[in-house]
Order: structure tokens, then sequence, then C-alpha cells
């Protein structure tokens, strides 16, 4: 039972490496399907969550149909604010570093974009550098995994030995 436990306990730590891996393509996926609706749908940002809601699986779908139900209300509160709220708890759900989270938010416009080169400019550079993030954590976690449940095994074999 202890062997099995720490072996679990390996698995477990490389299923959080490559959940990052899997968080930061799903983000640098939704940054894709934006940069399609701005470039050949012509959609403004708001717009283009209402199209890529129904794409998205669950929890971002709520969260881009919650952002485009909130801009048609037309309170007065930007585009930035809006989609910073509304993308919290999702974000949240990844196991993500605050770092990775800010790339993937920055593409937001604190005061508006003039024309739609502007917006794909900024998302592109988002997806650009989520695309090095995951190029660099790619090649560490073939050997972290490796090592996690190496260590699993042998921190088993361990304290097995040491209780006998």
């Amino acid at each position: 039972m202890i062997f099995s436990g720490c072996l679990g306990i390996g698995f477990w730590y490389r299923s959080q490496l490559t959940g990052r891996i899997r968080g930061l393509r799903l983000l640098q996926e939704i940054l894709e399907l934006l940069t399609g609706e701005i470039r050949y749908g012509c959609s403004t940002l708001p717009e283009c969550c209402r199209r890529i809601a129904v794409r998205l699986q669950a929890p971002f779908d709520r969260a881009f149909a919650e952002i485009d139900a909130r801009m048609q209300e037309n309170t007065g509160v930007s585009f930035a604010e809006i989609f910073g709220e509304c993308m919290e708890e999702p974000l949240k759900a990844l196991p993500l570093k605050e770092e990775e989270r800010e790339i993937f938010l920055r593409f937001v416009p604190k005061s508006g974009f003039p024309d739609g080169q502007m917006q794909l400019r900024a998302i592109e550079q988002s997806r650009k550098q989520l695309e090095n993030t995951i190029e660099e954590l790619e090649k560490e976690n073939v050997e972290k995994c490796r090592m996690a449940v190496g260590l699993g095994v042998m921190s088993g074999l361990l304290i097995i030995l040491v209780l006998m």
C-alpha cells in the first residue's frame, strides 16, 4: 500500500506537469479562434466572444457567453474589465502560473484599439509568447515527468525498507 501510494503521488505530479501544457494549449487555441474571427469575420472583440462561445468547452464557453451578454447590456464598463472578471474563474481552474495567465490576458486593450490590425498584432504577440512557453515546458517536462515517477517509486521503496 505504501509503495502504490508513493507511486500514485509520482503519477499525480506528472499529471500536473502535463496539465499545465494542456492548459497553455487551450489558451493558445482560444487566441487562434479570436484571431480567425477578427481576421476573416471582420468582428470586434465583443462580437468574437459571442461567436467562439459555441466552439469552446466548459467553463470557457460560459465565460465567453457572459462577456457577450454583459457587453450587450452596455453599462459603460470597458471590455477589458468585463473580460478580466469573466475569465478569472476559468483561468484559476487551469494549473497555470500567474505569469502565464497574464500573458493570455495581455492582449485585451486597456483603452481600446483604433483598428482590427492592432487587435490582431496584440493577440498574435500573446499567442507567440504562449507558444514559446509551451516549447520550453515540453523540453523540460520529459525529464521532470520521468523523475517524478522515479522518485515516487524510490521513496516508496525507501519507506518500506525503513519500516522493515
